[in-house]
């Protein structure tokens, strides 16, 4: 089978009107994570998508959370994941501050690029790419809570992707349509210590100053960063202490730590569970950890891009790869080993920020490039 010779790119451009309309319908369901009522309208929207490509849908409630949104469409010996996600950042209301609306090329509102075209283009290339399937059957999971850490959803994401051949994950591209191979681990610390007051002018040997220690920990995580291995340390919040003339009891940080090898994630648990009070008096109290390991360009991941990069050669697009910063529910998957490619999703702009938009032109070649590699990854049975 020659993929060049199925009209996938015509295939999809004909529906493209379909795929903004299903975008912007999606985009215009306010959904931010934890709100169950507004996370289940949405789901409706996507599940009636999903229905209209033959995908029978199965909710999968967590407390807190909503339901998640599990679908299968064929019935092959080998299964690829679809991966994302449908809750956003935005607060209900934020649509009257920024409406979904088309202006240049570009459908602008909160959620359209992270991630709600993803889904969208998932959805079609799903439905292009299955009359020519032979053996391959396609999982679709559509979470409701990746934008707080995945709580509730990382044990299904898991479970899916070793039963999975490869996983494809539908986050934003990077800027040119890049594809995603590399993203860093993610974690987050509380650091809380515990000083003894006293007071600064009268007798501030009597006290164990909580600033004072905080601020030498810092500086000892900051010693541990190793910026040319992806290794960065931020303490990006910083708290304590009553007045002036009292020596500080109490001080906190918030902490984030980003990696790009598993090897690093390792050192630096060791090293912070290693740290010590250089004032014996103070006590050191942790809470936090990764929450996301780091997707590393590791040989399963780049065999993966290979083929991708081929897919795309054969409709004529230019596949590239890159490596970002932030982390995805992708990170799960690759860091198990399983084949993952992110960033499939749309190209554009402003996650998270209030130019947030898509590029409509491109959003119909992103569907077919992702049909492309089904197709793809069917053929190397």
């Amino acid at each position: 089978m020659r993929i060049d010779a199925l009209g996938l790119r015509d295939a999809c451009a004909n529906r493209r009107d379909s795929l903004v309309e299903a975008t912007a319908g999606l985009a215009r369901i306010e959904s931010p994570s934890g709100d169950e009522a507004a996370l289940g309208h949405c789901a409706d929207a996507i599940a009636a998508l999903l229905d209209g490509a033959g995908a029978p849908v199965e909710r999968v409630p967590r407390s807190g959370a909503g339901a998640h949104l599990r679908a299968t469409i064929g019935s092959g010996s080998r299964q690829v994941l679809l991966l994302g996600h449908f809750d956003t950042v935005w607060p209900i209301g934020t649509l009257a501050q920024m409406p979904v609306a088309i202006r240049d090329g570009r459908l602008h509102g909160p959620g359209t690029f992270d991630m709600k075209a993803g889904l969208a283009i998932a959805i079609l290339a799903v439905t292009v790419a299955r009359p020519h399937l032979r053996d391959l059957r396609v999982r679709c999971l559509f979470t409701t809570d990746e934008e707080i850490g995945s709580g509730t959803s990382r044990d299904l994401i898991e479970d899916e992707a070793r039963a999975s051949a490869a996983v494809l994950v539908f986050e934003p591209a990077l800027p040119g349509g890049v594809l995603k191979t590399a993203r860093k681990g993610v974690g987050t610390y509380r650091l809380d210590v515990r000083g003894i007051s006293a007071h600064a002018g009268i007798a501030p040997e009597a006290g164990a100053s909580a600033i004072t220690e905080l601020a030498l920990q810092i500086l000892a995580m900051h010693a541990l960063q190793a910026p040319e291995r992806g290794t960065t340390i931020n303490a990006g919040v910083v708290a304590g202490g009553s007045r002036s003339n009292v020596v500080a009891e109490h001080a906190q940080a918030e902490i984030d730590v980003r990696v790009s090898e598993a090897d690093e994630q390792a050192r630096i648990e060791q090293a912070f569970a290693a740290l010590a009070p250089h004032d014996p008096r103070v006590r050191l109290a942790w809470q936090g950890g990764f929450e996301r390991p780091p997707l590393e360009r590791g040989p399963h991941v780049q065999r993966l891009f290979a083929l991708a990069r081929e897919a795309g050669e054969t409709l004529g697009l230019d596949v590239r790869e890159g490596a970002t910063g932030g982390a995805s529910d992708g990170n799960f998957t690759a860091a198990l080993g399983v084949p993952t490619l992110d960033g499939l999703g749309a190209i554009g702009d402003g996650a998270h920020a209030r130019h947030e938009h898509v590029e409509i032109a491109s959003l119909s070649d992103r569907a077919a490039l992702a049909a492309a590699i089904l197709l793809a990854i069917d053929a190397r049975a």
